[in-house]
């Protein structure tokens, strides 16, 4: 038995007791961390360098690639290191900075896909108002508060499970520092008197949830009055891969975090912990780039000018 005060590390969840297997989720979890990075780069690197896509939809799609790059950096690196070294310990002042970047990433990139569905429901609903309601001045307040909000909410939320005496012992039954699995070496007393923290988080992630229905059923609306046949089609490819993107993120969440623990075992906990913390910021570069031709345009633009580039200086390499 020991309380917090006395806990200098945790102990997380190894994927695997063998050698042979830490080195195959080593090897695993490298492969998706770089195809993360791959793609979330490209889109930041498009996104910034090409002029057409210097609109209020790209410039959130910006911040949503830098929030995803953020969040599976925070937890993928210790899990490859841990694999790759044999261990699984890792400090309590690493943990508590785990527990922070990523409910700040996290919650700011909840807010984020939020006023990203405004974006979707001003330009499609209200587009003469469009370069009003969303000037540069006004996205740059917008997603200054997204990133502003998660900064609160992560402090908030680390605080308090860190202020919570632990006398459950030191190990976490999760690959990465995760709130829920802290909690479980909390005593139920302590646990009941930090409850409202809880509660206002579920309280804001409702009624951003409500907000994006609220908005894509004025959509579904506007589009299904829409006389012409392509001006919908155009309006279903820039609203589906976000609505796919949103319904990712809050399916793989609120299972996450809201299932019974009845249904809940350390194997189940580990994929549910993979589908939305490490999952998202690699399938998201791909939804947004399927069914948009502009990005997909700059970014191979991009690619033939490296391209080009390296074949212009190629002769003065070989001599």
């Amino acid at each position: 038995m020991s309380n917090s005060s006395s806990i200098t590390e945790f102990l997380l969840l190894p994927f695997a007791d063998t050698r042979e297997l830490q080195l195959l989720h080593f090897g695993l979890f490298l492969g998706i961390y770089l195809v993360a990075i791959l793609g979330n780069g490209l889109i930041l690197t498009a996104v910034a360098c090409d002029h057409r896509l210097h609109t209020p939809m790209y410039f959130f799609l910006l911040n949503l690639a830098l929030l995803d790059l953020g969040c599976i950096s925070t937890t993928a690196p210790k899990a490859m290191a841990n694999s790759l070294w044999d261990t699984r310990a890792i400090s309590y002042s690493g943990c508590a900075a785990q527990v922070f970047l990523f409910l700040f990433l996290f919650s700011a990139e909840y807010s984020l896909l939020t006023i990203m569905s405004y974006d979707r429901y001003v330009a499609i609903c209200k587009p003469l108002h469009y370069g009003i309601l969303l000037g540069s001045r006004a996205c740059a307040q917008m997603a200054a508060a997204a990133w502003g909000s998660g900064v609160l909410t992560a402090l908030l939320h680390t605080a308090n499970t860190f202020s919570l005496p632990l006398y459950q012992g030191n190990a976490l039954d999760q690959f990465f520092c995760e709130v829920p699995q802290i909690l479980k070496l909390s005593c139920s007393h302590s646990y009941l008197r930090n409850v409202w923290v809880l509660m206002i988080g579920v309280c804001l992630a409702s009624m951003c949830f409500v907000f994006i229905v609220v908005s894509y059923v004025q959509i579904l609306r506007a589009v299904l009055r829409m006389p012409s046949e392509q001006g919908r089609h155009k309006a279903f490819s820039t609203c589906l891969p976000h609505l796919a993107v949103v319904s990712l993120f809050v399916i793989t969440g609120l299972f996450a975090y809201m299932k019974p623990s009845s249904v809940s075992s350390p194997a189940g906990d580990l994929v549910v912990a993979v589908l939305y913390s490490v999952m998202p910021p690699v399938l998201n570069p791909f939804i947004y780039s399927m069914r948009n031709q502009e990005l997909k345009g700059a970014v191979r633009k991009m690619i033939t000018g490296m391209f080009l580039k390296s074949d212009k200086f190629s002769p003065f390499l070989h001599k």
